[in-house]
């Protein structure tokens, strides 16, 4: 699951006025025939409409807004460069002074009747010079229940870091420049065999200026020129060998990143990040908040001894990590990832995207770009059941790109962690073969897999499927007898997991 969703719990931080004394608190709304006749169409009106008031009601302003209007704040945007740079008081003459950064994501790159193509993507943005104690302050409105000089020394410093990264003011109509260098290091036997391309070092202008946003993102084409060593970049047609350049970007030295060079036919891991790879406990937003924010990232149990095992045991797989988290947070995801698990290519949500019916889509987006960039590639897409559009998409994907979709591996997080109680709609998989699909608990559950043959089910998991919603309150739905068996009184995490699933609803309809 994914950071965004802790900011649909967040006010909007683009503008930054003084706190009034007294902030009045509205009264939570009425569900409307609109809430009734959405809520209804999955089975839950009869018990969910007193369920749902209570949780509004005992909610408040900002979450009874968000519901009321069938919006999630977190999509009216994080702030961008001109609402920071006037809501901080920054003048033309001292921004232009500060140097420009670049935030370059690891790029894969495919093969092409005229060689190789690179997407280059990121963001370019300047740091604006903010006091300590407003950076606290502003990292005080995303973190809940606590004050972040009550924190240890090293959170409160990945906090500020943090907030900085998101109070950036992004550069509009900068021209881009990189150059591509043989000088990854790469290790072989751990990283899926990949190699350092033995040519391909130059100097490319991307075709396009940045967004509005700052924003770009462009395939670019490579030569295949000689290499330090008189060598040259290997065909995709001549290799199932993934290669490697280092990207830099001119007039910073900030804007450094890995290019992968994936050949036509392999494996693609397309693996999100949050509540998999890492502890992050979107589902109780407090602890969220806090390992977003401040704590280190931390493994979920032994899941990089998984990906280690099959980086050294299938040949040439290809890892994509892909988060719908904001770009410009992902900085300590690139680095934990980097450290943590195999080397591979990324994929964040550009500030481009910031309607609601662009950001409801962005995982499915990039999703499809991967798969159209490589049309003879099988993909093993990881993720887990707090994730509404991984539910979604997932198996969308079978039925978009048949035969591609080798396995699809979903960790159940509310099988093993109580404080998860977001509903998940599994009605996606009902007609796919179960040998295509397992719903995991802990990461022991993959082992012995032969997933480079198509072998994604261990028969001793027990799934408890019924390929409609499940995990609901108090024995709400069609599972209720099921899900209701032994489970504890629901907590906040999952009083706002239903709220946002009726927004979700709301939005759908």
């Amino acid at each position: 699951m994914d950071f965004l969703k802790l900011l649909w719990l967040l006010p909007v931080v683009a503008a930054i006025p003084a706190p009034a004394p007294h902030p009045m608190v509205t009264p939570a709304p009425a569900l409307s025939p609109r809430y009734r006749q959405a809520v209804a169409e999955r089975d839950l009106i009869s018990d969910a409409d007193s369920y749902v008031h209570s949780v509004l009601t005992g909610f408040g302003s900002d979450i009874s807004s968000y519901v009321a209007s069938g919006v999630p704040q977190f999509f009216q945007g994080l702030p961008t460069g001109t609402q920071v740079q006037s809501s901080l008081g920054i003048s033309d003459s001292d921004l232009a002074a500060l140097p420009t950064q670049v935030l370059n994501v690891p790029a894969y790159a495919n093969w092409t009747d005229h060689g190789w193509n690179v997407r280059v993507h990121g963001n370019v943005y300047k740091l604006p010079n903010i006091s300590e104690s407003k950076v606290d302050d502003l990292a005080n409105v995303f973190l809940i229940d606590v004050d972040i000089k009550d924190l240890p020394a090293n959170q409160q410093a990945q906090a500020r870091n943090l907030t900085r990264e998101i109070f950036v003011v992004q550069q509009r109509h900068v021209n881009v420049t990189v150059t591509f260098v043989n000088d990854v290091a790469v290790q072989p036997e751990t990283d899926s065999g990949a190699i350092n391309a033995a040519g391909g070092a130059q100097v490319i202008q991307l075709p396009y200026d940045t967004t509005d946003e700052g924003d770009f993102d462009a395939f670019v084409q490579l030569r295949n020129t000689t290499g330090p060593n008189g060598g040259y970049m290997l065909s995709g047609n001549a290799t199932e060998r993934i290669q490697t350049l280092n990207m830099y970007i001119n007039g910073t030295d900030t804007g450094n990143a890995t290019a992968y060079l994936v050949p036509p036919s392999g494996i693609t891991v397309v693996s999100d990040i949050d509540d998999i790879l890492r502890i992050t406990k979107i589902y109780d937003p407090k602890e969220g908040l806090l390992n977003s924010f401040a704590r280190p990232f931390v493994p979920w149990m032994n899941m990089p001894e998984i990906y280690a095992n099959w980086s050294k045991t299938v040949p040439n797989m290809h890892y994509h990590y892909l988060t719908t988290t904001p770009e410009q947070v992902t900085r300590n995801y690139m680095d934990y990832i980097y450290k943590t698990y195999p080397l591979g290519s990324f994929d964040t949500r550009p500030l481009n995207f910031s309607d609601v019916s662009a950001t409801l889509s962005i995982r499915k987006f990039l999703l499809d770009r991967v798969f159209q960039t490589f049309p003879n590639r099988k993909f093993i897409l990881m993720g887990d059941t707090s994730n509404s559009d991984v539910m979604r998409d997932y198996p969308q994907l079978t039925k978009d790109y048949p035969g591609q979709v080798l396995c699809i591996f979903l960790r159940n997080t509310s099988s093993t962690d109580s404080a998860d109680r977001f509903p998940y709609d599994t009605s996606g998989f009902k007609d796919l073969p179960q040998n295509q699909y397992m719903f995991f608990n802990i990461p022991d559950d993959l082992t012995h897999l032969d997933v480079q043959n198509g072998q994604c089910y261990n028969a001793s998991v027990k799934e408890n499927l019924t390929f409609s919603y499940q995990g609901l309150p108090f024995g709400l739905g069609s599972d209720a007898p099921d899900n209701a068996a032994g489970r504890p009184v629901m907590g906040l995490g999952g009083v706002l997991g239903l709220v946002a699933m009726v927004g979700m609803m709301v939005m759908a309809v």
